[in-house]
């Protein structure tokens, strides 16, 4: 079997893991999503749009031609934006190695179809083996060589046990959970969480809003997922609770950070302009929605999101809906019932 690792998409997270897979003595193949960037991200041995400062290992080799990932590889790790998963696989997927799994650490819900990404590879590519890697994991920091923790989620236990094994290092610790649908969802709902907490920091409404607009999300991630078929206790572990801190919270979130330019009266998708990457929960908040309806929960945070981000809603008025909602019991709202 090859150690090689191919990392299609040479994002701010793409090229942190290429760099992690590559201090770990891993050859690793690096795919921009053009020729163009790729001659520059060759040329340079950085990414310096993304991560500016952290120079590319000699094991980690830019391809600017696709037949390279033609070549043996273990394992393929999918990190482009997850508006661009189905039409990137339909390109690069006949010229995958057919023996490797693929890893997806696509954060999304397609819009449409409300599918999880790695039932968007399921579709594209049937009969492969696939996992799901999330967790509180801002690149920049990662990159810079500070601790985190991430889980890897597989139905194929061997898999996920593969891959847990591949990243983990002295400084990126990284657990198995076999709930892929709760891993996943986690990833992808949280974002829409945090452009509501990003607008809760643009508003300037303090802490006390912002814990409660986190812990309320928490509650909505929970019962969609849980409709869904996820664990519930995947909510409180890396990839849900541990996730949704580090985005709501950090100012290194894009999310987090259109919200707040939203709230401050610039309107997406010229806030989109300003972010340094791609804000997935605005690419997520439809979908996600979507598949609320076809399980019947609700979800009145994202559903405010939504009417802020795409229909222009003031987001004072998005508050004052939120706020007038009918008095609930905790324990059973979160429960959804």
């Amino acid at each position: 079997m090859s150690d090689q690792v191919g990392i299609i998409g040479a994002g701010a997270w793409g090229t942190t893991l290429a760099v992690l897979l590559a201090d770990a003595q891993r050859p690793v193949s690096l795919r921009a999503h053009t020729s163009e960037a790729a001659e520059r991200l060759a040329h340079a041995r950085s990414n310096e749009r993304y991560l500016p400062g952290v120079v590319f290992p000699p094991n980690v080799r830019v391809v600017t031609d696709d037949a390279y990932l033609s070549e043996p590889h273990r394992l393929y790790v999918l990190a482009v934006p997850s508006s661009h998963l189905r039409s990137t696989l339909e390109k690069v997927g006949p010229l995958l190695d057919a023996d490797a799994a693929l890893v997806s650490v696509v954060k999304g819900i397609e819009e449409g179809t409300h599918l999880r990404m790695t039932q968007v590879v399921g579709e594209v590519l049937p009969g492969r083996r696939v996992a799901a890697l999330s967790g509180p994991n801002l690149a920049r920091e990662i990159a810079a060589g500070k601790p985190a923790g991430s889980v890897v989620a597989s139905e194929d236990a061997a898999l996920a046990a593969e891959v847990a094994g591949l990243l983990s290092s002295d400084r990126f610790r990284v657990y198995t959970n076999p709930d892929v649908i709760g891993v996943e969802l986690c990833g992808a709902l949280k974002n829409v969480v945090a452009l509501a907490a990003g607008m809760v920091d643009g508003l300037g409404f303090g802490d006390s809003a912002k814990a409660g607009i986190i812990t309320r999300g928490l509650a909505e991630m929970t019962r969609l997922g849980v409709a869904a078929g996820a664990h519930p206790l995947t909510f409180a572990g890396l990839a849900g609770v541990g996730d949704l801190i580090a985005t709501c919270m950090s100012r290194l979130s894009r999310n987090r950070r259109a919200g707040e330019l939203i709230a401050s009266g610039v309107p997406w998708p010229e806030a989109g302009e300003q972010l340094t990457g791609v804000a997935e929960g605005v690419a997520t908040v439809a979908g996600a929605l979507e598949l609320a309806s076809t399980h019947g929960v609700e979800m009145p945070i994202a559903e405010q999101v939504r009417s802020v981000v795409f229909e222009g809603r003031p987001p004072l008025a998005a508050v004052a809906e939120l706020m007038a909602r009918s008095t609930k019991d905790e324990l059973r709202s979160v429960a959804g019932t």
